[in-house]
């Protein structure tokens, strides 16, 4: 069905007909002029993202129902990252003709799932045409009590640098995805082209029977890689168990653009310095040998890949036994008075300067 055919307020109508807020905070969702909300005795939190069709996304290896989960959940992150409890959400697209009401269902679907895992209600939005491919804008509004709020700038010297999960596997999964579909267009534009030289009428039926064959790759064995860039998950298990351990970090970031300018992003703003060490970055075994088998450094991957959506943070030296009892969380390094500066100390005890190396959209790629 075409989007035109419903216009702008028939397509928010087919979208979002049947969402009931599920917040108190909630007073009015979809539907007004403006949503309505009630935060009398909180902190109140607001994270935007926008992503945008061949730079934060391509639509060869990821579908719409995916992209609409790993939208959600990038905004639903930076909630958690700041301690607080994500609430609600509001969702504006610009969208080019080719896409149809069926393509907006299915990116509703994934971003209603993800919504859901966390309890967040979608309340507005926007929509509009576009020129150049899709446009997605969220805005996520969560809560938290002020003394509860966890910002960049509160690293001390001594205290411990955590991150959860392991690093680099959603850089490796998009490596993946690359390196296939960079095969898969090779191979499908040189049959074309011999398909327009073609004259005679069995070659030109063998070559068109071989462009709809061509092979699809084979991922078996790096599932996790490509779930690791596919289906973004936002770190809200960890907030949690820290909570229920009694730790209340210093410091903390979600991980988006690389480890390296994460943990440079909160010693500038902490006023501090830092050393990690390579030997403690957690690593999973698949992005290990990715990284082997396209002769890549996974330490660098590791560094500076992105979009891993893990949690960085530190705390204080005294919950070292805390955070060893907490399952997924890996101590890295610790933070030093600011004269020393950021060091990464190798495997075989080798100083380094940790410069921030990882994704900058701004810069030319």
């Amino acid at each position: 069905m075409e989007i035109a055919s419903l216009g702008e307020f028939g397509l928010i109508d087919r979208l979002t007909q049947d969402i009931t807020p599920k917040n108190t905070s909630t007073i009015k969702g979809v539907g007004d002029d403006c949503a309505v909300l009630h935060y009398p005795d909180k902190e109140v939190l607001v994270t935007t993202d926008m992503l945008m069709e061949g730079v934060h996304f391509d639509l060869t290896y990821i579908d719409l129902q995916h992209l609409g989960y790993k939208s959600a959940m990038v905004n639903i992150s930076d909630i958690f990252a700041m301690n607080g409890t994500p609430r609600q959400m509001t969702v504006s697209l610009a969208l080019s003709k080719r896409f149809t009401v069926e393509d907006l269902e299915l990116f509703y679907s994934g971003l209603r799932r993800a919504c859901e895992k966390w309890g967040v209600d979608i309340v507005g939005g926007d929509t509009t045409s576009s020129y150049t491919g899709l446009a997605i804008s969220i805005t996520c509004i969560g809560e938290a009590n002020k003394e509860d709020i966890v910002y960049r700038s509160g690293a001390k010297d001594t205290d411990l640098i955590c991150v959860s999960g392991d690093l680099g596997a959603a850089y490796m999964g998009l490596q993946l995805l690359e390196r296939e579909k960079n095969v898969y267009y090779s191979q499908y534009n040189d049959l074309q082209k011999k398909l327009a030289a073609a004259k005679d009428a069995s070659e030109i039926a063998n070559l068109k029977s071989q462009i709809s064959n061509l092979a699809q790759p084979d991922f078996s064995g790096k599932e996790y890689l490509l779930q690791r860039q596919l289906q973004t998950e936002a770190r809200g298990d960890i907030v949690q168990r820290l909570r229920e351990a009694g730790i209340h970090p210093t410091a903390m970031m979600d991980i988006s653009d690389g480890l390296s300018s994460e943990l440079m992003h909160i010693c500038k703003q902490s006023g501090t310095g830092c050393r990690i060490f390579e030997k403690e970055l957690p690593i999973d075994y698949q992005t290990a040998v990715m990284a082997e088998e396209m002769e890549m450094n996974v330490t660098t991957c590791a560094l500076n890949g992105g979009e891993d959506y893990e949690l960085l943070f530190t705390v204080p030296i005294g919950d070292l036994d805390k955070v060893r009892e907490i399952d997924d969380v890996h101590l890295i390094g610790h933070i030093t008075a600011q004269k020393y500066g950021h060091v990464l100390v190798t495997r075989d005890n080798q100083e380094f300067e940790l410069k921030a190396q990882g994704w900058n959209p701004l810069r030319e790629h």
